[in-house]
């Protein structure tokens, strides 16, 4: 028995492929969000790589910021409850998690069955997101991919004080003009979204161990001063893109 759990956030679109509600056949990561060919194309991949067709799976369950939109799911689920199941399947110890997404950041606390205990999220500004680090890499013209790179090699890290996006990149770009070190103002910036994301977790309530999931996890920068600002280890969860479409392909399961 297979289900399909798709994850349509703002930016990207996941799948996995879960066969018999343990096993993970294939999953597929698309550069599209929603309102885009992003997510029909990461349904088709996961298809693919599965080698599976589509009356071959018993439930489709959608999640993600454009869940609504998927006409061929079978159902959708939330975002929280979904990371939730997804990165306690990889890691049960798991009892708080950190998602910055593009769009917004959430932190889910789970309870030793891995339920919902508690949930903050900001869905209002851009600081604290991955959007805002796409900004901020697009100012100093490098790859986001890179920022962790430049972070690690910081000596001094350049405090950026601005809580808004557009005030935060004209205190960039007025570094630069300076001629600040890039690294320096790279840890600045992974520090200010550490810093933004810290204060929610801390609103909902910090229990180890703590895991991040969605794309920002593949940032160390942001990693290590997350770990810096909430005083424990901030670990990151395997396939950390990926937690969203696998949480939602356990939920389809369990509606069997």
């Amino acid at each position: 028995m297979y289900t399909l759990g798709i994850d349509i956030g703002s930016t990207t679109s996941k799948c996995v492929v879960l066969k018999e509600g343990k096993e993970i056949v294939a999953k597929s990561l698309i550069p599209f969000g929603t309102g885009t060919k992003g997510p029909m194309q990461a349904f088709e991949a996961a298809l693919s790589e599965s080698g599976l067709k589509e009356e071959d799976i018993s439930f489709i369950m959608a999640t993600g910021y454009g869940r609504t939109t998927f006409e061929k799911m079978n159902g959708e689920m939330s975002e929280l409850s979904c990371h939730g199941k997804g990165v306690f399947f990889h890691h049960p110890d798991c009892r708080t998690i950190i998602d910055i997404g593009g769009q917004d950041a959430k932190v889910i606390t789970l309870s030793s069955g891995g339920a919902i205990s508690n949930f903050v999220m900001n869905d209002k500004c851009a600081a604290g997101t991955g959007r805002f680090l796409d900004v901020m890499a697009g100012i100093l013209m490098i790859g986001v991919e890179d920022l962790e790179t430049f972070a690690l090699q910081s000596t001094s890290p350049i405090s950026i004080s601005s809580t808004c996006t557009v005030f935060a990149e004209s205190e960039v770009i007025s570094q630069l003009s300076k001629d600040a070190d890039k690294n320096d103002l790279v840890a600045g910036i992974c520090n200010s979204v550490a810093s933004r994301v810290a204060a929610l977790a801390k609103r909902a309530g910090i229990k180890e161990a703590v895991y991040m999931s969605g794309g920002v996890a593949q940032n160390g920068g942001v990693r290590t001063a997350l770990s810096r600002e909430l005083g424990c280890e901030v670990h990151f969860a395997t396939d950390a893109q990926y937690m969203g479409a696998l949480g939602a392909a356990i939920a389809g399961y369990e509606k069997l």
